[in-house]
Formats: C-alpha cells, sequence, structure tokens
C-alpha cells in the first residue's frame, strides 16, 4: 500500500479553503460594500487648507441643517473624472457638495477644477491624505451623505455613475432627504 504524503494534500486543501472564503463572499448582503464605522456617528472635520482661489470647507459646511454631500476626490483619479459630471449637476439642482482633494498636488488640483468647473461649495485640501483616513476613506471618490446634523448617514465608494448609483446611492440620498424635510416641517 502507497502512503500519501501530507504534502500532496496541501494543494487540494488549500484551493478547497479558497473556493469556502469565496462563496461565504458571495453571499454577503452587499458584496461590493465595505462597511463604515462612522455610520450614525458625527462626521470627523475637514482639512484646515484650502485650494487656492477657491472657497475653502469648513466645519460648519457640514451641519447646515439641510443634507450635504462629503466627496473625496483627486485629479488623477479616473472614476472622480466620470463622476464629475454628476457633481454639476447634483450641485445645479441645489445640493450641497463638500469636495475633499486628497493625496494630489495642489496645482493638478486647482487646474482641474479650473478647467473642468466647480461642484464644491467648499474645497478642502488634503494632501497627505490625513482627513481621509479619519473618515476612513479607502481610495477615491468616495461620498459621505451627511444629515441636517452632521450625522454620517451613508458611505459610498465608487463614482456616481451606473446602477450601482442608481440602485444604492440615490435611494439612500432620496431617503436622507425625505428625512431632513420630515424634520424641518
Amino acid at each position: 500500500m502507497a502512503k500519501i504524503s501530507p504534502l500532496m494534500l496541501a494543494p487540494p486543501i488549500i484551493f478547497a479553503a479558497f473556493v469556502g472564503l469565496a462563496a461565504v463572499g458571495m453571499y454577503r448582503d452587499d458584496p461590493e460594500g465595505l462597511p463604515s464605522t462612522l455610520v450614525g456617528q458625527p462626521a470627523p472635520g475637514v482639512p484646515d487648507r484650502a485650494l487656492a482661489d477657491f472657497p475653502p470647507a469648513t466645519a460648519d459646511m457640514l451641519a447646515t441643517g439641510d443634507v450635504t454631500l462629503v466627496n473625496f476626490w483627486a485629479s488623477w483619479c479616473p472614476p472622480c473624472r466620470a463622476e464629475h459630471p454628476k457633481l454639476l449637476q447634483m450641485q445645479a439642482e441645489g445640493m450641497n457638495i463638500i469636495g475633499i482633494n486628497f493625496k494630489d498636488t495642489e496645482g493638478a488640483a486647482t487646474k482641474y477644477l479650473r478647467d473642468d468647473d466647480n461642484p464644491f461649495a467648499g474645497v478642502g485640501f488634503d494632501p497627505q491624505g490625513r482627513t481621509a483616513i479619519d473618515w476612513g476613506v479607502t481610495a477615491p471618490p468616495e461620498t459621505f451623505i451627511l444629515g441636517g446634523d452632521g450625522t454620517v448617514l451613508f458611505r459610498f465608494a465608487g463614482p456616481l455613475v451606473g446602477s450601482d448609483y442608481e440602485q444604492r446611492f440615490l435611494p439612500a440620498l432620496r431617503e436622507a432627504e425625505a428625512a431632513a424635510e420630515a424634520a424641518g416641517g
């Protein structure tokens, strides 16, 4: 009778473990979503620095009494560029949007907003990404929906385009706006 080496069993066992992990991941409630510990908490602060020639983002802009979006972006980020027209449209429709530029150069970020228009009521500049860490941002773009009191209601990782935007972000935004309207009137 031939002996089976434990080393021969290792590859199938490792493969079975990967299949098991993948199966568990596929059946989570939201396999694309990353949990945010900020939901239900007051929004962290904004950077002290602003981009030159643009209105600064300030802490009081996070709790205006109306729903506010906080968008983390960078000029070098293709998905940020893809969502830019949607941000401009939302701004034109009256949405209060705070932009936090991070891990970027001031010159590139300023040029981008000058060339492609500025959708932000205030712009924070976070070149080292310290503010992004406070917010739990993993990669740009990420957008947070804040209630009128500055509480984080929802975190959306990725560009505000496509079916994910329509199926996850818009319902959360509508819910926040309905809650704000009910509280205000």
